[in-house]
């Protein structure tokens, strides 16, 4: 008997596409905000490139990614940040106890370096997020009192950092995102995502390795010490 539910079939085809290991871990690896190559994510989730194909078509037929082409290579990243938000907050209802323990030294160290500072899409994230999450907090910059957002001090804050806030489309301003090894909220929506960009840009954090964790650098501790108190500890 079908459901009276006029959105269950959607739900249930957005389920399904999720719910496939090799769709879920190719969506994981897109949170870093990057585009990938087919190949690159055929390597990452480790399956032959025709299988891969064949799952990037249906996440792209599905809304979740967005793909072009440059010359033979064939791009995907994640449709937008509504589906990054998605993914995010889909993992950190996995509960720690739920996530399997590292295998070996490479893997326990990739997860303590992804612990202590990544990228959440396009915002900061782990250790180093929630830091900069309090920071603007405890200086009047930030209210999480009745859901993040930002004061006009902390608009001005911004400006004053140098750091252009791009209000176009409905993205929000200021948005909480449940920070999954944390397991507390830190920045994100449009501010998240400027804050993420100009550290990058700055040379205050630096990309490792081939998942999403960061580096923050000397350059970047000054930054955050100077900017929002942050103590270099609370980043390590």
């Amino acid at each position: 008997m079908a459901s009276r539910e006029p959105q269950a079939p959607s739900l249930a085809r957005l389920a399904a596409l999720i719910a496939d290991e090799t769709r879920a871990a190719c969506l994981l690896a897109l949170l870093d905000g990057r585009a990938w190559t087919a190949g690159e994510l055929a390597r990452h989730a480790g399956v032959a490139a025709s299988t891969l194909s064949e799952h990037l078509g249906k996440l792209v037929a599905g809304g979740l990614l967005t793909e072009e082409r440059q010359g033979r290579h064939r791009y995907v990243r994640l449709a937008d940040a509504r589906t990054a938000q998605l993914v995010e907050d889909l993992v950190a209802q996995v509960s720690p106890g739920a996530r399997p323990a590292p295998r070996t030294l490479r893997e326990a160290g990739a997860g303590s370096a992804m612990a202590r500072a990544r990228t959440c899409y396009d915002h900061l994230a782990g250790r180093l997020g929630i830091a900069l999450t309090d920071g603007l907090t405890s200086r009047g910059l930030l209210r999480q009192d009745t859901g993040f957002a930002l004061t006009d001090a902390g608009v001005g804050w911004f400006a004053a950092a140098g750091i252009p806030l791009e209000r176009t489309g409905r993205r929000p301003l200021a948005r909480a995102c449940l920070d999954w090894t944390e397991r507390r909220p830190h920045l994100a929506g449009v501010a998240g995502a400027a804050l993420c960009r100009h550290a990058l840009d700055a040379g205050w954090c630096v990309r490792i390795g081939s998942e999403r964790a960061v580096k923050v650098t000397a350059a970047g501790e000054r930054a955050f010490q100077d900017l929002l108190g942050v103590e270099a500890g609370a980043l390590h």
